[in-house]
């Protein structure tokens, strides 16, 4: 008997103190990997990886972005130009004229590319109905706001200011989603269209940005 039992304790007490000393000072095995911290940094990384592994998996097979961004352009690219044939006509400064001619055709090289190209790879033969309603809601909104400020500026005498900051403010806009759609794709035939264009439309902005018919 241990010195420090004391006789008010009877055996069972004595065995059971026992007992539960023996259990404290252990755990299993799996127990301390679960709590080590190393553990719990390599599991997440791993679980980080596999997602990324996955996701990337899933935008590469898809080309869901490209394809919407490339439909988008176009159908921006053919409002305008619809726009560019409505009031080109009666554009005053023979110099603006000059500029929105060059526009359009621009405009319509890059057309004629984008459509041969999503026809080739996406096998898209009527964009519109290519487009989701939400989108095409979208771009008809703008087409319709962008005719009705050209037609009151045309019968306000002012078609000649308003539509060269109406096609700078445009050719902005083309320009960047060309620009975005040129940095996230690897298709060499889809860069070469996008890059020709937004070359030459880079060389027009000035033109319409700086416009002034006091010349």
């Amino acid at each position: 008997m241990p010195m420090w039992y004391n006789g008010g304790m009877d055996g069972q007490e004595y065995l059971d103190r026992i007992s539960a000393s023996n259990r404290k000072p252990t755990q299993g095995h799996g127990s301390r990997i679960l709590g080590s911290k190393f553990f719990w940094v390599g599991a997440i990384g791993i679980g980080v990886f596999i997602l990324i592994a996955i996701i990337g998996a899933i935008l590469r097979s898809s080309g869901g972005g490209e394809k919407s961004q490339c439909l988008e352009l176009l159908a921006h690219i053919e409002y305008t130009s619809e726009m560019i044939d409505e009031y080109q006509p009666s554009i005053k400064s023979s110099d603006l004229r000059s500029s929105s001619a060059s526009f359009y055709s621009v405009l319509t090289n890059t057309d004629n590319g984008l459509q041969d190209y999503v026809a080739t790879k996406y096998k898209v033969k009527d964009i519109k109905k290519s487009l989701s309603q939400k989108t095409q809601k979208t771009i008809e909104a703008e087409r319709d706001a962008l005719n009705e400020d050209l037609f009151k500026a045309k019968i306000n005498g002012i078609l000649d200011r308003t539509y060269a900051d109406k096609m700078a403010y445009e050719l902005s806009l083309i320009m960047a989603q060309e620009e975005n759609i040129s940095d996230a794709t690897r298709d060499d035939a889809l860069m070469e269209i996008l890059d020709s264009s937004y070359n030459s439309l880079k060389n027009l902005y000035d033109k319409f940005n700086n416009f002034s018919e006091a010349r």
